[in-house]
Parts: C-alpha cells; structure tokens; sequence
C-alpha cells in the first residue's frame, strides 16, 4: 500500500466513486497488494474522481494539491499516488487514526 521513493512516498490506492461523501472507507487487500480504500464524492466521468481523490489526498497529508499526482490507473478503479515532499512515517502517522476505527 505504501512505498518510499527518491520523491516522497507512493500509495496504492482503490477508488469507490459515487459516494455520499469522500472518506477512506478502510484497506482492500491484504498484504502487498493491499490498497487504501477510499469512497469518492464524485462520478468516474472525465476525471472528477480523480480530481476529488488528489483533493482529498492532500488534505489528508496536509499537502498542496501540487504534490499530489496521480502516476497510475488514470481510468482505473485501482490507482497510484504519488505524496511528494513527505515521509513515510508522517503518511503512516496521519492513516493510523482512520484505520484503527
């Protein structure tokens, strides 16, 4: 689901668009092929999904939008992300609370 990189941290992600609200409804997986699964307040239609998912992503890391960019799985539910300019241990940190519930 996580991974550090050179430019920051890259997470796996599995998008559920249409949904009443934009919030990370859990883990979809297990092990390494685990993605966070996040509900989508928005429709797979040119790119709203993902428009609201990078949104979503850096204001969950308190990121600007900027370092936000999504690397894989444009028309996919299946996505990645890349977090640039934060570690992964801040990524870890920020998901622990919304995870654990």
């Amino acid at each position: 689901m996580l991974r550090e990189t050179k430019d920051g941290v890259t997470l796996a992600v599995r998008a559920q668009p249409g949904a009443k609200k934009t919030a990370i409804a859990g883990v979809y997986g297990e092990g390494r092929t685990a993605q966070l699964k996040i509900a989508v307040q928005a429709p797979p239609v040119e790119g709203r999904a993902n428009e609201v998912l990078i949104k979503f992503l850096a204001a969950t890391f308190d990121l600007p939008k900027s370092s936000v960019e999504l690397i894989s799985g444009d028309l996919n539910r299946s996505k990645v992300f890349l977090l640039r300019g934060v570690s992964l241990d801040a990524v870890r940190a920020a998901l622990s609370p919304m995870l654990s519930s």
